[in-house]
């Protein structure tokens, strides 16, 4: 055997393991879907679990921003019935000895301490991690972290990870907060099997239930689970003129559960006098699914609140937090929002609140939507969003209910306004100066927690219907189910008066009901996602990574992704997200030397319009699925990259040919593709991950210094000027555990690595 030869065999051998590992803790990422309790109070330290699948390596916990350090305590997964089985019998055993002893009197048959401690450490085991064939496979195994929370903590919403060798975990939101907080015990899943042991051991038919109501001081933020038919309630003591405040924390918490109606956990709130004469309640605050209670306390006493799901659903990830007592909460703000560099005067309503009126500052803001909270003496009130844009802004005027009484406005323009009584009806009058215009309105409204629900009507001066639009879906705003602000865009058929009406689609109105009207020529641009939001690579791999655009008032051209001050030895690979498309997959190649700690990576999106270039950030983003069916892109505030594992040697393929390849309508390109040396492709297969329609892999051949792939097109289904980026995963086997047939062995498919994006383009025949 030649020298050359042994080397790549040995090169291969070393690479297939470095890849099967690579592939298998690919499979084996930490999934996480409920953190209990889902946040603390500053200057605290406290323990909380966290539930998912495939955590038994979890070593770390990280945490977004500063000022809070999590560390992993242990891990807890359900017994395998064989492990259960087999503990079962060693305490019936046991407990046979013990009878035994206990009825005889020689010194043969002695109970011990020793087996007085066995019989007490593998009940306790058993009662700890019993198997749970009812249970949620996705959310069975818990790890249990400590949490410290600084005093200087900055209050407000955080995401936290797991960490395993393997890599990071999905992010779920994590609360600071400013009051003590009161917990009831992590639950766990009912578990008949469990009872029958339990009866067996000693008559008990189940576990003690633990108990639904619990005494509690105000203010506070109470935490819990619920599990199926359950209800939990706080006793408190309240004076009489307290104006109490309760806010629930549940859709905010986990906002799509994939297995379960409507999504989430819809729940529901009440509060309850010391008789149990139920006082208010509430199972959704306006159009959010989280309920909001007010209540002025009657008298001095003792009362209670108890939550619920609507239709007493219940399970370990129906994770709730109160905030109760007597807090600020700002209901509603008007404006929704203001110019940038400008001053802008905002009338509040709430409870509670210490002001009516704030002044908010937009000065060396860009446009965007950014947070709003007052504070009440030292408690800090919800949050709310207001909006900051550049174009010229105005306040609707009343009244303007049609078009004999409407309110003239000179484009383009962002009217504030109200829909302040049912059934009202805001109409705007506007010259058109130029044939075949196009203009653009726009409601911002539940997108900034109003409870509009927009309709919007274009007519010209004879009151014909140019256009319409009720509902027009914002991919940005993952957490909205119901996209209820309108869009519409429409070319005006000649020089002369136009109106356009908006109001509430379900005749709703009054003082909260506020918007942002922007009407205006198309103003073209975009915004971009990153899925996943943590990415988890072996050293020098290269990963696939989904970028989304979101494309405004019909801004089609093509979006460039770079990296934005990325460490050393990070490399993003592939074209632009194409013009006239809504999404492209990129690649990240890792540098060769693994990290201590996850690295935060920013990416920014780049494009020209109207003759200017224009730079947004990428938001990292998870792809959550509701219901079954429904997926939405939920942001994240960071971009977590593990690098971890075996170090490699090099980046594992490099596309040698000039990009982007020029592929034939109807035709064949070839891609050449560089590998390190060593790499043997006797046993290899390229395949497309999630390919083009019309483009497939016709074959590939070893070449000198890697391979070469042939790419072909097909006619019919491509276009000419079709671009995109080509995703090549080689795949290999490896031989596995021996068949049936002790003479035949097993193979076993594994992924060897992914190649570099492959950018394309289709080009005339």
């Amino acid at each position: 055997m030649s020298h050359y030869r042994w080397r790549a065999i040995v090169g291969l051998a070393v690479f297939l393991a470095v890849m099967t590992t690579a592939r298998a803790q690919q499979q084996n990422n930490p999934h996480i879907g409920y953190v209990y309790p889902a946040g603390g109070q500053q200057g605290t330290t406290f323990q909380v679990v966290v539930g998912g699948q495939r955590l038994a390596s979890i070593t770390n916990a990280y945490v977004s921003g500063v000022s809070v350090q999590a560390t992993v305590v242990e891990y807890n997964r359900p017994l395998r019935q064989n492990e259960f089985n087999d503990l079962r019998d060693k305490l019936k055993a046991l407990r046979e000895k013990k009878a035994a002893a206990s009825k005889s009197e020689t010194s043969t048959n002695v109970w011990t301490d020793a087996d007085e401690a066995m019989f007490a450490e593998i009940r306790a085991k058993i009662l700890k991690n019993p198997p749970n064939r009812q249970g949620n496979p996705a959310i069975a195994e818990t790890v249990t972290l400590e949490i410290t929370v600084a005093p200087d903590a900055e209050p407000g919403e955080r995401e936290i990870r797991l960490g395993a060798p393997s890599g990071l975990s999905n992010p779920l939101l994590f609360c600071v907060g400013q009051l003590p907080e009161f917990s009831k015990p992590a639950a766990k899943a009912p578990n008949p099997q469990l009872d029958r042991f339990l009866k067996q051991l000693g008559g008990q038919s189940k576990t003690p239930p633990a108990k639904s109501e619990m005494s509690i001081t105000l203010p506070a933020v109470l935490n819990g689970q619920i599990m199926p038919g359950c209800v939990d309630r706080f006793r408190f003591s309240a004076n009489k003129g307290q104006q109490l405040v309760a806010v629930v924390n549940a859709r905010e918490l986990i906002p799509y559960l994939a297995d379960a109606v409507p999504g989430w956990f819809q729940a529901a709130l009440a509060l309850y006098d010391a008789k149990g004469n139920e006082l208010a309640y509430d199972d959704h605050f306006r159009f959010n699914p989280d309920p909001v209670l007010y209540y002025e306390i009657p008298s001095d006493g003792e009362y209670v609140i108890e939550i619920k799901d609507s239709i007493y659903r219940g399970r370990e990830d129906f994770v709730y937090r109160i905030t109760i007592g007597e807090l600020p909460f700002v209901t509603s703000i008007f404006p929704l929002g203001g110019p940038a560099g400008a001053v802008t005067t905002v009338a509040l309503k709430g409870w509670n609140l210490p002001v009516t009126n704030l002044t908010l500052s937009s000065m060396n803001k860009t446009p965007g939507i950014y947070p709003v909270s007052v504070r009440n003496e030292k408690w800090i009130s919800n949050v709310m969003p207001f909006k900051v844009d550049t174009l010229p802004e105005s306040l609707e005027r009343e009244p303007n209910n049609e078009p004999g009484t409407a309110q003239p406005v000179a484009l383009p323009i962002i009217v504030n306004g109200r829909i302040d009584q049912p059934g009202d009806v805001d109409v705007f009058q506007f010259d058109s100066r130029a044939g075949n215009e196009i203009i653009v309105a726009e409601v911002y409204a539940r997108r900034l927690n109003s409870p509009l629900d927009s309709v919007l009507r274009l007519t010209d001066a004879t009151g014909k219907q140019l256009a319409f639009n009720d509902d027009h879906e914002d991919k940005g705003s993952g957490l909205n189910t119901h996209h209820a602000d309108s869009w519409l865009s429409a070319k005006l058929p000649a020089i002369g008066t136009y109106y356009l009406y908006l109001s509430d689609a379900q005749h709703n109105g009054g003082p909260e009901y506020g918007y942002r009207l922007r009407i205006s020529q198309p103003r073209p641009d975009f915004e971009l996602r990153a899925v996943p939001s943590s990415i988890n690579a072996r050293p020098g791999t290269t990963n696939p990574i989904t970028i989304y655009a979101l494309r405004r008032d019909g801004f089609t051209d093509a979006i460039t992704v770079a990296l934005k001050g990325a460490p050393l030895g990070f490399k993003l690979n592939g074209g632009p997200v194409p013009a006239n498309q809504d999404q492209v997959q990129l690649t990240l190649t890792v540098p060769s030397t693994p990290s201590k700690d996850p690295i935060n990576l920013n990416l920014e999106g780049r494009a020209m319009i109207q003759g200017r270039e224009i730079v947004h950030p990428v938001v990292p983003a998870e792809d959550m699925m509701q219901a079954f069916a429904y997926r939405h892109l939920v942001p994240a505030k960071e971009l977590k990259v593990a690098v971890a594992g075996r170090q490699a040697r090099k980046a594992w393929g490099k596309i040698v040919s000039a990009t982007p390849i020029k592929l034939r309508a109807g035709g064949m390109a070839r891609v050449q593709v560089g590998l390190p040396t060593g790499v043997s492709l006797s046993n290899a297969q390229p395949e497309l991950s999630e390919p083009t329609e019309g483009i497939l892999i016709k074959g590939f051949w070893p070449t000198r210094d890697g391979m070469e792939i042939a790419l072909q097109s097909d006619a019919t289904k491509v276009k000419l000027g079709q671009k995109g980026n080509l995703i090549v995963k080689v795949f290999g086997q490896k031989s596995g555990a021996p068949g049936k047939d002790k003479s035949q062995t097993n193979k076993q498919r594994i992924q060897l690595g992914t190649l570099p994006a492959i950018p394309f383009e289709i080009v005339e025949r």
